[in-house]
């Protein structure tokens, strides 16, 4: 035994209430073992992580029950719970390590890369300035890191997400401990970097005989690394058992829901499941059997935003002796139309440019050439006070929910914010009363009106994104990987809620996702992107049965489902 958990209880206090989020939780980590962990948002699987690694806010977090005991290479049994914070130190990193769920905040902003991970070698290997580097150039190679040389001299906002995510799994393996968890990894990955991703971890756990805790909400990853998975419901267990048996044969109507939710490539229903379909064995409402209609090609359809031959680049800093900056050509000659009513989706690795179109088209990142025309009028002509205005028509929900909340702003104030801004509600008593339907309509409470962004969940904090998106009434929205760090009940949730605002408001979207079977559930067309560029484009049924480039079979022949 390597790590047991024994009748853990944690609660939570906040002016208004006390809350648990774990509730008398058992569990046990043998050696060179990957248990995962699955759950709904909130359900205590990172509260689970952050009590083993000392992380848990002392302000408001309380331990009421248990101990967390791990056990040594000299079989000296330690209660992690009872340990200085000066003596945990020595554990953290080196015995027992973390990938975290947002790399965005989870590195310095004002560190470079490479910086960050010498800092933990030269800590608890005591390597040498000129020995951190090398090994941390060749942590990056192990992770798949694109030139990098340069990913160590870059700061974390010149990274994509999911190349961020690669700089954390790069500093958590770095000294090589005897735990990892994972929360969440890949969430952030593309299809074959997470791929990738996976055969690593599964190959260091093998050389090193490392254990792994792996918490994900994608069951078709957990079914490809866990060997045991424990399912989690709010702060309770469940059940537990061998991968096989939990995913082939659930025993509870909870674990049954949470297999049920995910899209299917081979089916087309206009609702996907939730769990409130199956919780306690009853079905509260009947799952619809109807194929969803996708837009037809045959159809005349309204041309609602045309891009042509767009270009944007990326100038890094002078590097010594250099008469020039680095370039990066991230967009390069892109051409596209969005019609009216539609969802365009777009995919492709991490790095290939989807972010920064999204982020370009809606004039958040300059472009060097090309036009943009929304509704005919070309944005890049614009003034500020007219791209203000049109702020109310297009909307973005960001990839990472948490930098993208002020985090001194009330989850309500901040949703309130462009309600007002935008004078869509008189006053703030209406704007209130808009607020707490919007909560709602996300699937949130209206009391969690007055708590900040650090009490909520990764999931939750999506939520609140995708809430604020919707108020002020858009027309089209960029989802950014926007159901990416949900858990299957809510993405599902989610998803249901895009497409029936969709059909009511006659919204259009350009959904942006590393989630193939998310994307085909959702568009009507795909196009695929690489390096840039678009490599193809297709009615989303014909592009995932009939694709027409090498490129984008490897894309499909990555996906993970519960039968890898």
């Amino acid at each position: 035994m390597l790590l047991s958990v024994n009748n853990l209880s944690i609660s939570f206090s906040s002016s208004e209430e006390k809350s648990f989020s774990l509730k008398h939780l058992s569990f046990n980590l043998h050696k060179g073992e990957c248990l995962g962990i699955v759950g709904e948002s909130g359900s205590g699987k990172s509260i689970t992580s952050l009590a083993i690694m000392g992380l848990l806010p002392a302000s408001s977090a309380r331990i009421d029950s248990g101990e967390i005991i791990y056990q040594k290479e000299d079989d000296k049994e330690i209660d992690l719970l009872q340990l200085s914070e000066d003596k945990f130190r020595k554990i953290k990193g080196n015995n027992i390590s973390m990938i975290f769920q947002e790399p965005m905040t989870s590195l310095n902003p004002v560190l470079t890369c490479g910086y960050q991970v010498t800092e933990v070698l030269q800590l608890h290997l005591g390597l040498n300035k000129k020995q951190s580097r090398q090994r941390t150039i060749e942590l990056f190679k192990e992770v798949d890191l694109p030139r990098p040389d340069d990913v160590f001299d870059s700061y974390p906002h010149q990274l994509s997400g999911g190349q961020k995510q690669r700089v954390m799994i790069a500093m958590a393996i770095a000294c090589k401990p005897d735990i990892l968890i994972a929360d969440e990894p890949t969430t952030a990955l593309d299809v074959c970097v997470q791929k990738t991703i996976l055969d690593l971890l599964k190959d260091l756990q093998k050389k090193y005989e490392m254990s792994i805790i792996f918490i994900s909400h994608d069951l078709g990853v957990i079914a490809s690394i866990a060997t045991r998975v424990l399912v989690l419901y709010k702060g309770e267990m469940v059940e537990e058992g061998s991968v096989e048996r939990i995913l082939n044969n659930p025993a509870k109507a909870y674990t049954k829901g949470l297999i049920a939710c995910l899209p299917q490539l081979d089916k087309n229903p206009v609702r996907l499941p939730v769990i409130a379909d199956f919780i306690d064995g009853q079905s509260k409402k009947k799952v619809s059997e109807k194929v969803k209609k996708k837009v037809s090609g045959d159809i005349p359809k309204e041309v609602l935003l045309e891009v042509k031959n767009l270009k944007t680049e990326f100038f890094g800093r002078k590097r010594l002796f250099s008469k020039s900056k680095s370039k990066v050509i991230a967009v390069n000659n892109v051409n596209l139309k969005v019609y009216k009513g539609e969802t365009l989706g777009l995919v492709g690795e991490s790095g290939c440019g989807k972010t920064t179109l999204g982020r370009t088209i809606l004039q958040l990142i300059e472009s060097s050439d090309g036009s943009i025309r929304y509704k005919g009028q070309d944005l890049k002509l614009l003034s500020k006070r007219r791209i203000k205005n049109l702020r109310k028509q297009i909307q973005i929900i960001f990839q990472d929910p948490f930098s993208s909340l002020n985090p001194k702003m009330s989850i309500g104030e901040s949703i309130m914010e462009p309600l007002l801004a935008h004078k869509i509600c008189k006053n703030r008593q209406q704007a209130r009363i808009r607020v707490n339907e919007l909560l709602e309509l996300v699937g949130l409470e209206s009391s969690f009106f007055k708590r900040y962004p650090h009490e909520f969940s990764g999931g939750q904090r999506q939520r609140i994104g995708i809430a604020r998106a919707l108020a002020v009434e858009p027309e089209f929205i960029i989802c950014d990987e926007s159901v990416s760090a949900l858990d299957v009940s809510v993405q599902a949730q989610v998803l249901n809620l895009l497409n029936d605002l969709k059909e009511q408001f006659g919204l259009t979207f350009i959904f942006i996702s590393h989630d193939l079977a998310v994307v085909k559930y959702m568009s009507d067309r795909i196009i695929v992107m690489r390096d840039g560029e678009i490599v193809e484009e297709a009615i989303s049924d014909e592009l995932f049965f009939n694709p027409s480039t090498e490129y984008t079979r490897t894309l499909l022949n990555s996906i993970l489902n519960l039968s890898n």
